[in-house]
């Protein structure tokens, strides 16, 4: 298994590491179950103050670590700045706010005497050591995201990052201990994939969150629920963008551009699907293809860049594999398609018509920049071409009717539904999916408290 930064705008491998072997892998095991001991024992405010200082540092290394995910991972680099004050704003979010996330709850006194207690409370304890089985298309934000709540829980993290994104995965372990946490409070495990399931088999980790894919999701619930482990799941997604008559077309246009296209193409929240009323369809679609035709991709270092290359080869090779395999069966290209000339896993800003049920892309993830557009006669039939995906991450509806609104709301399947604007995350919402999207959610309260034990405490008469 190579663990190593290959730069996917030229190709070039720049560094390679060595994974860690068994003895490493059990001192750090070791060195996690006798930090949690301690560590779970520290107050609020001490949790507080050391996260605090762990996004003052962030903001500090913004440029340096912006750069070496681009490097590793080929965001543009403007947005790999965005990503590292995102995060920042989410530890200092749950530094501020994780002691009232989880503090002691008590019945409603009728309850509380109806059940034979003096007094009654539900209080939040920590689990012990997570592992964190990462993606590596937002290397900072998916591990902060998790680590934050963690940590400010009494939790001790476990990081089994994306072989391709080594230095940002070493860079999360000095930033938490140059911010003055205790070395076992969190690691990274420099392994393959070959080696997650004897860690999640040791009785000393005892949960396990993991965004990726749906086989990597699959391998790790099964072995969680084989192992009676608690497990948080963020999967794969192919987002519906439904745009109806009443809608502001131009700006719906514009917006649909960014969110089909951030992080060049590869976020499960992205659209993907663009299912647009029969009413505004040709407006919609002339407009979105000219956004999408007039994106700069080229250098993601240089900061004019709006799409930079795929993280891949393989990731390239897949996406055009589901292009080529539309194309055959009868979809049109209305913009890109085509692998460019020279060297770089770049893929162009494609937008595709005519999509039918039998075409992979239809059931399948694309992840890169390439769009697929359907036409809805009505609401209903927007709804079930919104729905007929195995996935269910989130959703974008655009219209100013409100009672279209609702009926979104009610029906679509999915774990967010965004009106008038883009999916984006936000440490105040819970985030996640259902079907084949996962399951459990992350940030805000709900996810601080999906590691937990959610303990009854029950005082006699």
């Amino acid at each position: 298994m190579s663990i190593a930064t290959v730069n996917p705008a030229n190709g070039e491998t720049l560094k390679t590491y060595e994974a860690m072997d068994e003895e490493e892998i059990e001192r750090r095991l070791q060195l996690a179950e006798a930090t949690f001991r301690t560590y779970r024992t520290t107050s609020f405010a001490e949790r507080a103050r050391l996260l605090n200082r762990a996004a003052d540092l962030l903001d500090e290394d913004q440029q340096e670590i912006a750069r070496v995910m681009t490097t590793e991972m080929g965001k543009p680099v403007r947005q790999a700045r965005a990503e590292a004050a995102k995060c920042a704003k989410a530890m200092r979010w749950y530094a501020e706010r994780a002691e009232g996330l989880l503090a002691d709850e008590e019945p409603a006194e009728a309850d509380v005497k109806d059940s034979g207690a003096s007094r009654a409370l539900v209080r939040y304890r920590p689990l012990g050591p997570v592992l964190a089985v990462m993606p590596w298309n937002f290397p900072l934000w998916q591990v902060v995201r998790f680590a934050a709540p963690a940590l400010m829980a009494g939790n001790v993290g476990l990081l089994k990052h994306a072989s391709n994104v080594p230095q940002t995965a070493l860079y999360l372990e000095d930033l938490f201990h140059r911010a003055g946490f205790t070395e076992g409070c969190f690691q990274t495990l420099l392994i393959g994939s070959g080696a997650v399931d004897d860690i999640l088999r040791d009785e000393r980790v005892r949960a396990a969150t993991l965004t990726g894919s749906e086989p990597a999701g699959r391998a790790v619930a099964s072995t969680a629920g084989e192992m009676i482990k608690k497990t948080v799941l963020e999967l794969g997604g192919s987002d519906p963008f439904v745009v109806m008559p009443s809608a502001d077309v131009d700006r719906a246009a514009e917006v649909a551009v960014t969110a089909r296209v951030q992080n060049n193409g590869q976020s499960c929240i992205a659209a993907k699907r663009f299912i647009v009323h029969t009413d505004v369809y040709e407006a919609f679609a002339e407009r979105f293809t000219a956004g999408m035709k007039a994106l700069t991709v080229g250098d993601p270092m240089r900061e004019e860049t709006e799409v930079g290359p795929l993280a891949s080869e393989r990731g390239r090779a897949d996406l055009e594999e589901l292009v080529d395999d539309a194309r055959r069966s009868g979809a049109r290209v209305l913009c890109g398609g085509e692998r460019p000339e020279g060297p770089g896993w770049y893929y162009p800003p494609t937008v595709l018509a005519g999509v039918t049920r039998e075409m992979r892309i239809h059931r399948e993830e694309a992840f890169g920049p390439v769009a697929t557009l359907y036409r809805a006669d009505d609401l209903d039939e927007a709804v079930l071409i919104a729905n007929d995906s195995p996935f269910g991450l989130s959703s974008n509806v655009w219209t100013r009717d409100e009672s279209e609104v609702d009926r979104f709301v009610r029906d679509l399947e999915a774990g967010g539904v965004y009106v008038n604007g883009m999916t984006a995350s936000h440490p105040a919402l819970p985030f996640g999916g259902v079907k084949r999207s996962g399951y459990g959610r992350e940030l805000s309260g709900h996810g601080i408290r999906e590691f937990c034990n959610i303990t009854t405490v029950w005082h006699g008469a």
